[in-house]
């Protein structure tokens, strides 16, 4: 099945785009263009990009197709017939941004998928695709080859993964450090200097909560382990196992 429409992003931040109209509509696009940083203007030359927000079908008509003789793309606000691309609901968590369209066909439809997708994508997405951004040059050191990268980080991105995007707030420094991931695997290797449970770390109280199974060497006190889930399965180990089981796995050492 063809695409109707491509969608893209277009970064318009200093560069001039055209709006036509007035009205509540035309306010709307207007405060639209300004959060993506563009110049508005009523004319130019240099522009490549318009809007027209004018109610009377004919004169929109008209503008419509004065400014496609010239080469601009243009959108009609709620004439999608008329229209060159067309505006999505947006869901904004910068830098990811999640655009939903239906090509014109409703713009009501649109928004309530926004509304529900507002309530599912957490605030952290944001910051968690700025961590994944700067952590590029460990995501290479670390993971070398790049089929080993995209499966490492492939299971870690995966719900119930160390980075899910929907889950608790993740730490990319932190997995990268203290994660281990391979086919089959999903395992979080924690070694202790502390027997006290109140010096763990907020994300390792976390994976001990998650963990399915607790792998954990004769040395780690028991304060440690009644911090993990009442069903996890507690296995006595002296090193992290090779393993091939479903849902998460944890390794706790202790070395005071």
């Amino acid at each position: 099945m063809s695409l109707h429409s491509l969608p893209i992003f277009v970064r318009l931040a200093g560069r001039e785009v055209v709006l036509l109209g007035a009205g509540e509509a035309a306010e709307a696009k207007r405060r639209l263009l300004e959060r993506a940083g563009a110049v508005i203007v009523q004319a130019s030359a240099s522009a490549r990009l318009a809007i027209v927000a004018i109610e009377d079908e004919a004169e929109a008509e008209a503008a419509a197709a004065a400014l496609k003789a010239r080469g601009l793309l243009v959108n009609v606000v709620d004439r999608p017939a008329l229209c060159d691309f067309t505006l999505p609901a947006i869901v904004d968590r910068a830098p990811v941004l999640v655009a939903i369209g239906t090509g014109g066909a409703s713009a009501g439809l649109a928004a309530a998928l926004r509304q529900r997708l507002e309530a599912l994508l957490p605030t952290t997405l944001g910051k968690l695709a700025d961590q994944l951004a700067g952590a590029r040059a460990k995501l290479r050191a670390r993971f070398p080859d790049p089929g080993e990268r995209r499966r490492a980080l492939g299971l870690a991105l995966s719900p119930g993964g160390q980075l899910d995007p929907l889950g608790i707030e993740a730490d990319v420094d932190f997995w990268l450090d203290d994660y281990v991931a391979g086919p089959g695997r999903d395992l979080f290797v924690m070694r202790l200097t502390s027997p006290d449970p109140d010096d763990l770390t907020l994300r390792r109280a976390r994976h001990l909560a998650l963990a399915d199974r607790v792998y954990h060497t004769a040395a780690v006190p028991s304060a440690i382990l009644d911090r993990a889930r009442a069903d996890a399965e507690r296995i006595l180990a002296d090193a992290p196992p090779d393993n091939d089981l479903p849902g998460l796995s944890v390794f706790v050492d202790f070395a005071p």
